[in-house]
């Protein structure tokens, strides 16, 4: 208090023309501080790449890194397989009116299977698949599946590397539909695009050590892009993928032109608890818009509720994945309920209310089939699950990637039906760089899968502007 008087007192001893210069002084050196801190949050930041040896045994002193082609192959053989295994599945009658409000109504189900059984061509679906050019590569011990869709004509046009990431329950298949959306001309812009089977998913070979998690993934997956001769390129991606890209462009973000997801979640901290209180009465006050406090509120039915209703399946593959999937690995029908059941309620919650769960409002059998059919003939199911584990080990807010902010130019598209609702004021917490973000006319969680359309149009007016066209 002292020391305070006496400042005062030779502050106001001061003659006015050296008070102005005293005060200018003070506002000056406020604002090189504030530029500062502006400066420093803008600042990019990487995260280490690190490396790994996920292959059988130990690491041999080379690895070769040929990329080869890969076909998908089927016989008489597995295709009797599992019909007989189809021909002993039990049944459990499901509860009066139910709907799929206890999981996959198995009334429904017998005419899934009835369909898979009887009609689903599994040798035309392999057919399909091999309409594309697929390739493995060996990594970190590995072999790393993928397709590579080039554009048919190349003149006059420029063409964009793009790397699309699936997730759980999907693969690669998810983006059949869009490929050819985006390899199109799009007034000179058109992509040449690679989609991997994120390893211990589909044809990628599963790890045979512990600890493959995103951070993983993101260093192979830039490896390959290296492989194929891409030193920039954009990426796209949901669920895993949305994480595994964000992973890529905080590794090397000199080499990521463009991010583009359409699932993306902010970190905890005060603003966002902070706009939940004053959200739904002044969301003006906080960023919202009227769309975000539609999508966000009532907070804990549509966030906390809702989520936990969802979520079972997580908690299991996150703890003990190798228990969850003993069941489901032996039984192609376990197998089908598990995985289709994410594909009705997480395309629309609604879904839950409807016998048939709505699955084919959005999919085709035969799509729905293939991915199975992709998991199944793989044994890839329990794989896929360790995932979860690996990356929920520890508290995923401790890693590096979560306390990292991303700066690569960011593109969000925000589906109405995706589990989280995320507003762009909060996805600006991480993402430091949004060039777009777009509320989403309809779609839910299999963004590419549902509307392909949509999501490559936002996809190509998202690069537009990193491009300056």
């Amino acid at each position: 208090m002292q020391r305070l008087q006496v400042f005062k007192g030779t502050f106001y001893s001061l003659d006015a023309v050296q008070r102005q210069l005293l005060i200018g002084s003070a506002v000056a050196a406020g604002g090189i501080l504030l530029a500062y801190i502006v400066h420093k949050r803008r600042q990019v930041k990487s995260i280490p790449l690190g490396e790994g040896w996920w292959g059988a045994g130990e690491k041999p002193l080379s690895e070769d890194d040929t990329i080869y082609p890969f076909k998908v192959q089927t016989s008489d053989k597995e295709i009797k397989d599992i019909h007989e295994r189809i021909d002993r599945t039990r049944y459990t009658d499901p509860l009066e009116d139910s709907c799929f409000q206890y999981g996959f109504n198995s009334t429904y189900l017998k005419k899934v299977v009835s369909y898979w059984r009887n009609e689903f061509d599994w040798k035309k679906q392999v057919a399909v698949l091999n309409k594309f050019q697929h390739f493995k590569t060996k990594i970190e011990g590995l072999d790393v599946h993928f397709i590579h869709v080039r554009p048919p004509h190349r003149e006059n046009q420029k063409v964009l590397p793009l790397m699309l990431v699936h997730g759980w329950p999907g693969s690669f298949y998810e983006f059949y539909k869009i490929l050819p959306l985006l390899t199109e001309n799009h007034d000179g812009v058109v992509f040449e695009v690679i989609c991997p089977s994120i390893p211990g998913y589909g044809f990628s070979e599963a790890p045979h050590k512990q600890g493959f998690d995103s951070l993983a993934a993101a260093r192979i997956f830039l490896t390959l892009m290296e492989r194929l001769g891409f030193s920039k390129f954009y990426l796209q991606g949901g669920d895993w993928g949305s994480l595994i890209t964000t992973n890529m462009a905080q590794m090397k973000p000199q080499c990521v032109k463009g991010l583009h997801l359409n699932m993306f979640i902010s970190t905890k901290g005060f603003k966002v608890m902070f706009s939940l209180m004053i959200g739904p009465y002044l969301p003006f006050l906080v960023g919202f818009s009227r769309e975000d406090v539609r999508r966000l509120f009532p907070f804990f039915e549509k966030n906390v509720w809702d989520i936990l209703r969802e979520t079972g399946y997580m908690h299991i593959q996150a703890t003990k994945p190798d228990t969850a999937g003993c069941g489901v690995n032996d039984s192609p029908v376990g197998l089908a309920a598990y995985l289709l059941e994410k594909f009705s309620s997480w395309t629309d919650l609604r879904n839950r209310d409807l016998v048939d769960g709505g699955l084919e409002r959005k999919f085709s059998l035969d799509d729905l089939l293939t991915n199975v059919m992709i998991y199944w003939t793989t044994g890839s199911i329990v794989s896929s699950m360790r995932f979860y584990k690996e990356n929920f080990k520890s508290n995923p807010d401790n890693r590096v990637d979560a306390k990292t902010g991303i700066f690569v130019p960011t593109g969000l598209a925000a589906f109405p039906g995706e589990l989280m609702h995320c507003p762009k004021t909060w996805a600006q917490i991480r993402y430091r760089n949004i060039y777009s973000y777009t509320f989403m006319p309809r779609g839910g969680h299999f963004a590419a899968f549902e509307e392909p359309q949509l999501l490559a149009n936002d996809i190509v007016q998202f690069v537009k502007k990193v491009e300056e066209f």
